[in-house]
């Protein structure tokens, strides 16, 4: 499978048929996602050493920063008025909080993966 189709499928980037989270979270209830430890089929472990997910954090800021600039991009282009973006952008930042949380640890996952 190709880098991208392992990203979107979200599923464990070594046997690829077990989903890598449990819970898919909902930002509205503030309920982040739950990941696995490992997978249940092969035995993969997701979180290799302690701290390995500190730098997801930093694609998550990537994704977050594109969806903003996309939403302002967006508001330009539709004549929307600069407070009236600004609320766009929190809620959309918000909403899509638990998905670029989700995006950002498997895309991290996928760069770092080594066929056990």
């Amino acid at each position: 499978m190709s880098f991208l189709s392992k990203v979107i499928s979200g599923c464990c980037p070594n046997c690829e048929q077990e989903k890598m989270f449990k819970t898919n979270g909902n930002p509205f209830i503030l309920k982040m996602p739950v990941m696995n430890k490992s997978c249940s089929k092969c035995g993969y472990v997701y979180e290799r050493e302690t701290g390995f997910f500190f730098g997801a954090m930093y694609i998550s800021y990537g994704l977050t920063c594109a969806e903003m600039i996309a939403v302002f991009v967006l508001g330009l282009l539709f004549n929307i008025s600069f407070m009236n973006m600004f609320i766009i952008i929190l809620f959309i930042a918000f909403a899509l909080s638990t998905i670029n949380y989700k995006l950002a640890r498997i895309i991290w996952l996928n760069i770092f993966y080594k066929k056990m």
